[in-house]
């Protein structure tokens, strides 16, 4: 069943006509000793993560959990209590109740990416540290708002890019960075993911009782779904998520402009895929190529959601990594993963490596007790700007359209990466029998980097700002 407004106002307490924020509150001073409550918002898959990760660690305790499907809440609630025995954990169907409570310092935000945004600014307006999960927003000026959220209400927020916390990669990006390899030519960022359909029903998915939809949909559109999943799979379409290119992608970009050291979107950008082979109710691409025109080196980015060929079962790679980024230099290349980094000579020889683990709730906590912006490995700031250039690519595929091959070539026109990797996608069609000719081919977009759009491209600027449904509307945030 479906959750009607009167039923949704009667069960939140709002008054109608009106959408009740979390009370203004400045963040609480932490000493080194004092202990911290969290309160974790969003308890789906990835919660669990959070739990464990932030419970482990001394002196932080959560006390209350969020979620419009109240049996998320109760299971990861449960799952707490039975971890900590003589502990309670609160549950909260609406989160800006839990967010009322001055004894929580601190919010562990596992929303989908949809719910990102209003998430984060009304945590921050109520005074609460935060961890937020990638990609940090759905739209790109949505991203900017959660920006000046964190700045104007004076909030430390960690974006859950963990690359930026593994030693591993921290020492590969400054190995190659101290011209180790020479001069960086260009990035290959990856990622080859199997995934299955969604499911395409004839009859729209019932919502349990336990779920009040209007809430759960809150800032994009409530809709009937025909997928087989509630949960999770709202990550495929575009009203709630972002595609693999941006919801995987984001943690490859950000190795990759970290190493080139670029900080806003870059000059152009273009994209070529499909949703192919599945034939189902949702609707990101499963293959996709990205052209990011960076001045420095152009970044180029691949997404393989469907298996090497029709009928196996063998996952597609790229120089025998499955998900990560390639930095090719002057003198050899470097692979860098969510695993391993590995150093390769111009032959391919592996000459160096690194290997280590990740500490970035660790390194949250330590900046809430520390108080300091600067000790945070990927402020909200680095979360936006990575996010920002993985929604760039997703906006030339969501204006793009069928193009026969001949055109797309004509799109590709003269950029030897750009084809080299075009022919590498066309490879992969082929082991699949699909017919090219059904790839989405998008526009090539010219980017604004100073204002965060794009020139003289009203369509593409629509969706920059982004959509949402009163009266879940992200309030622009001015500094």
């Amino acid at each position: 069943m479906a959750f009607d407004r009167r039923h949704f106002l009667k069960r939140t307490g709002i008054a109608a006509g009106s959408l009740a924020l979390p009370m203004l509150a400045s963040p609480r001073v932490l000493g080194a000793n004092d202990e911290i409550l969290v309160g974790l918002i969003g308890c789906g898959i990835r919660s669990s993560e959070h739990a464990a990760r932030l419970s482990s660690q001394k002196g932080v305790r959560i006390v209350a959990v969020s979620d419009a499907d109240m049996k998320m809440a109760d299971i990861r609630a449960s799952g707490l209590e039975a971890k900590f025995p003589g502990s309670k954990v609160a549950r909260y169907q609406d989160m800006r109740h839990m967010l009322d409570r001055k004894d929580i310092s601190v919010v562990s935000n596992a929303t989908m990416q949809y719910w990102h945004g209003l998430s984060c600014i009304w945590s921050c307006q109520a005074g609460k540290h935060q961890y937020i999960e990638k990609p940090l927003s759905h739209f790109i000026w949505e991203g900017r708002q959660m920006v000046n959220a964190a700045r104007k209400y004076g909030c430390l927020v960690q974006c859950g890019l963990q690359q930026r916390s593994r030693p591993a990669t921290k020492k590969a990006i400054a190995w190659i960075r101290e011209g180790n390899l020479g001069k960086v030519l260009y990035i290959t960022c990856f990622a080859n993911k199997p995934r299955v359909s969604c499911g395409k029903r004839t009859e729209p998915l019932p919502i349990p009782d336990h779920v009040d939809y209007d809430l759960w949909c809150g800032p994009a559109r409530k809709e009937p779904i025909y997928r087989d999943r509630l949960q999770y799979d709202c990550s495929f379409t575009w009203n709630m998520g972002d595609g693999e290119s941006c919801n995987q992608g984001v943690h490859e970009i950000d190795v990759a402009r970290s190493v080139l050291g670029e900080a806003e979107l870059p000059r152009r950008v273009m994209s070529i895929g499909g949703r192919f082979v599945f034939n189902d109710a949702c609707e990101v691409p499963n293959t996709q190529i990205i052209y990011y025109d960076f001045a420095s080196a152009p970044i180029l980015y691949e997404v393989h959601n469907l298996r090497a060929a029709k009928g196996s079962n063998q996952v597609p790679d790229f120089r025998g990594h499955r998900t990560g980024s390639v930095v090719d230099c002057e003198g050899g290349s470097v692979a860098i993963t969510q695993e391993y980094a590995k150093a390769y000579d111009r032959s391919g020889k592996e000459i160096k490596s690194w290997s280590s683990g990740e500490t970035h709730f660790e390194n949250f906590i330590q900046a809430v007790r520390s108080g300091k912006r600067e000790d945070l490995n990927c402020d909200v700031l680095e979360g936006h700007i990575s996010t920002a250039i993985c929604h760039a690519g997703n906006i030339s595929y969501r204006l793009g359209k069928p193009t026969p091959v001949a055109e797309q070539r004509k799109q590709v026109r003269d950029i030897a990466l750009w084809n080299e990797m075009y022919e590498r996608y066309l490879e992969h069609l082929k082991a699949h029998e699909i017919d090219p000719d059904t790839s989405i081919c998008g526009p090539w977009l010219e980017c604004d980097p100073k204002n965060e759009c794009f020139k003289d491209n009203a369509a593409a600027n629509e969706i920059v700002r982004g959509f949402y449904r009163p009266p879940y509307v992200v309030p622009e945030i001015r500094l």
